[in-house]
């Protein structure tokens, strides 16, 4: 919306056209969507607090966690107005990707919206019924699937890359891209939900996840550095950066109010969306195998629940003490700030990884 503001502008001004460059609109996006987490907050906590709208926590988990009862919950939409807004003010709102992304994440964020009415204002402890989350969840993720796949333009859209390795590119097909794709946006936003568990944890390698992302958005959007740097080059993509930057401002916005000890969970309708907007950033910029590094937390929590309930299923017995898996260590002894701050580290590490991919090929 700016960007055509500032284009007006620069017929009377040439110095407006700095704005047209994605590094400052990107910058800009970051600040705008910190600045608005930072100042609507504090007001958002007391609404939340003043309405009961406050944690439910399992009696059968680690018992530290019972002083979290009653802390506000639903956070998540500071997160998504802050996205939001950054996103609009600065983004090309021309552009598809924009607004495929935006959407996506919008729409999880409502179904994370009405699991948690459900649970925290209709005080049901089921929240939305698992078949019909993953409805809904699937038709949002099958939509924008097929959404990508209907408008792209070059072949390099639909093709599947493999870090490490300079051609390495499999053709999916309309099939396969679709189902692909829904996948990948699914699974992240699951993953990311089970992260969810203590404060700051899921936050924080969002944010991190996001600013690696970030990079490759921006030099697959360039077609110079894309070939320098043997990836696959997206027309467009490069206003992806806009979106994921708003991801690093809005996270860290809200991780003012996150860290521990908490004044505000996120719940569903953050978690959802978050992992739903990096897995359909990594679609857009082809890079959902650098996801699946770069998330490693996020895999590793999600097959800790995977593998704790196939084991008590088929032989009766639990393989960690608690899942996810930050439960397991909280029940092993291990503070809450140093689960939290450990995974964090492991998130720094595994995004760099990720990042090396660009050149180790």
């Amino acid at each position: 919306m700016l960007l055509a503001f500032f284009d007006w502008l620069s017929q009377y001004y040439g110095g407006f056209r700095v704005f047209n460059y994605l590094t400052l609109r990107a910058i800009m996006a970051a600040l705008t969507a910190l600045a608005i987490a930072l100042l609507v907050g504090p007001w958002m906590i007391r609404r939340l607090a003043e309405n009961q709208i406050g944690q439910v926590v399992r009696s059968d988990g680690p018992q530290t966690h019972l002083g979290k009862k009653g802390t506000p919950t639903m956070g998540g939409a500071l997160i998504l107005v802050a996205m939001a807004a950054g996103t609009i003010a600065w983004g090309d709102v021309h552009s598809r990707y924009v607004w495929i992304a935006l959407g996506v994440t919008l729409a999880f964020g409502v179904i994370g919206f009405y699991d948690d009415y459900l649970k925290l204002v209709i005080r049901d402890p089921r929240g939305l019924v698992a078949r019909w989350k993953y409805l809904w969840q699937s038709v949002v993720g099958l939509g924008a699937a097929v959404a990508l796949w209907s408008t792209a333009q070059v072949p390099a859209e639909t093709m599947l890359y493999v870090p490490f390795f300079k051609q390495v590119a499999i053709p999916l097909g309309a099939v396969g891209f679709i189902v692909f794709t829904y996948f990948v946006i699914v699974g992240s936003s699951n993953a990311v939900n089970l992260t969810d568990g203590l404060d700051g944890l899921a936050i924080m390698p969002c944010v991190m996840v996001a600013g690696g992302l970030a990079v490759f958005a921006y030099v697959t959007g360039n077609i110079k550095f894309a070939t320098y740097l043997q990836i696959p080059y997206v027309p467009g993509a490069g206003e992806m950066l806009i979106f994921l930057s708003t991801i690093v401002g809005a996270g860290l916005g809200f991780l003012w109010f996150n860290t521990y000890p908490a004044q505000v969970f996120m719940g569903d309708i953050g978690a959802l969306a978050l992992g739903a907007a990096l897995g359909v950033a990594a679609v857009i910029v082809r890079q959902e195998i650098v996801l699946a590094v770069m998330g490693g937390i996020f895999v590793l929590e999600t097959v800790s629940v995977v593998l704790q309930v196939a084991s008590f299923k088929l032989r009766g017995r639990r393989i960690f003490r608690m899942a996810p898996i930050h439960h397991h260590f909280e029940l092993k002894g291990w503070a809450e700030p140093k689960v939290i701050v450990r995974f964090w580290i492991i998130s720094f590490v595994l995004v760099l990884v990720g990042l090396a991919t660009l050149k180790l090929r």
